[in-house]
């Protein structure tokens, strides 16, 4: 198993200090508060400033040598024909983008507690805040209708005939898993209905898209482990709470999920075969803002070093990545053990939080990645974010040397 950038593999409450409610992309950050009692910097003597100086500064350097240390993705020879892609809240948006911006190279998406492509740029009124606003209040809890679907694949029609996306004509042909929980209060499920009428829109057919509403979940990719949380709990990782979003329904959620966008699969491994490895994602940022950690994880089955395998990408939701939460969206969330027995690479790509621009780690539905935030680009194919993952797949499905 690879290393770490300095994190432990198992979260505990230091893990997700200072996190805040799921979905809101509000840039204030409480984390950021005094806490009552401590002292503030002037009321530290001169030689206490200057070990805690020399001590973050050691630890700075330590999380670097570690990231540098991080080896590249390797090249596995996967099928480019079957890769797919899901995601929870902001990861769901993330992937529901991902299928459309490059429908030409994806088979399916399961998408869960996501609203529809393009969902934020659908407003069209309001000032230069109006991406981010949208994507806060329309595209999450809105009070009047949701985000319409048709209009999302007009848009899409658009911006494919500009070239900025792949012919939507490919969409009709991809698999869709479409959850919304029944007791979600973050992501409406109303506006996961008008994510199930945009492909709808698109032409694929009711029989390649399994829509569920009808479970009492909260906002939260759902397991069986004893340890996770009511199912119906929709509170997010905040400070001094170990709360994930991994809410415990009593079903793995990833497998229906991977059994929807590939059809009949053997059961999970009982015991996992294969290497969950850290790889470098600077190399994917081609020097450009992406908002992407130094480190991502993926998940290889002994039988992909040898044999030709396929790639499911999972990304998270807001306040999951491996630095409040530590591993348990890459090793607890069932993905790998489907995935070993059946030959599927998942890859775990990580958002880093920015306390400016990205405070609760979201993956980019709004433009915060993007140049010019009042006309962003985060939807299309030369976007900071999609383009990245995008070279990762390319990376995975690369034949082997």
């Amino acid at each position: 198993m690879g290393t770490r950038a300095g994190l432990p593999y198992s979260a505990g409450p230091d893990a997700v200090a200072g996190a805040s409610q799921d979905g809101q992309v509000s840039t204030s950050c409480s984390q950021l508060h005094q806490r009552s009692g401590e002292p503030t910097m002037h009321s530290v003597n001169p030689r206490a400033r200057l070990l805690r100086a020399a001590l973050l500064s050691w630890m700075l350097a330590a999380g670097q040598a570690v990231a540098a240390a991080a080896p590249p993705l390797p090249a596995l020879g996967a099928d480019p024909r079957q890769n797919t892609v899901s995601g929870l809240s902001s990861g769901a948006f993330m992937a529901a983008q991902y299928s459309v911006t490059y429908s030409a190279s994806v088979a399916g998406a399961g998408i869960v507690a996501g609203g529809p492509f393009y969902c934020a740029g659908l407003n069209k009124l309001g000032g230069a805040d109006r991406f981010m606003m949208t994507a806060s209040n329309q595209c999450m809890r809105p009070q009047g209708a949701a985000p319409s679907g048709a209009a999302a694949w007009k848009e899409a029609q658009q911006f494919a005939s500009q070239g900025l996306i792949d012919p939507v004509d490919n969409i009709k042909r991809q698999r869709l898993y479409i959850f919304t929980g029944a007791s979600d209060s973050v992501v409406y499920p109303k506006v996961v209905a008008q994510t199930r009428a945009f492909y709808q829109h698109a032409g694929v057919p009711d029989s390649q898209i399994r829509y569920v509403d009808n479970v009492n979940a909260g906002h939260a990719l759902l397991t069986s482990n004893p340890g996770d949380e009511a199912c119906p709990v929709n509170v997010s990782p905040a400070a001094g709470s170990t709360k994930t979003n991994l809410n415990n329904c009593g079903f793995m959620q990833s497998q229906d999920i991977l059994r929807q966008l590939y059809g009949n699969l053997k059961p999970p491994a009982a015991r996992l075969s294969g290497e969950l490895l850290d790889f470098d994602q600077t190399e994917f940022s081609d020097g450009r803002y992406t908002g992407l950690s130094d480190i991502g994880h993926v998940y290889i089955p002994a039988d992909c070093r040898k044999q030709s395998c396929r790639v499911h990408v999972v990304f998270h939701g807001c306040t999951q990545e491996d630095s409040r939460i530590g591993n348990r969206y890459y090793t607890s969330t069932g993905f790998n053990e489907m995935a070993d027995r059946n030959r599927i690479v998942v890859l775990y790509p990580q958002i880093r939080t920015d306390p400016k621009r990205n405070p609760q780690g979201c993956w980019d539905f709004w433009g915060y990645s993007s140049k010019n935030p009042s006309n962003p680009d985060y939807y299309a194919k030369n976007a900071p974010q999609l383009s990245a993952i995008r070279a990762m797949v390319e990376r995975l499905d690369s034949p082997r040397p």
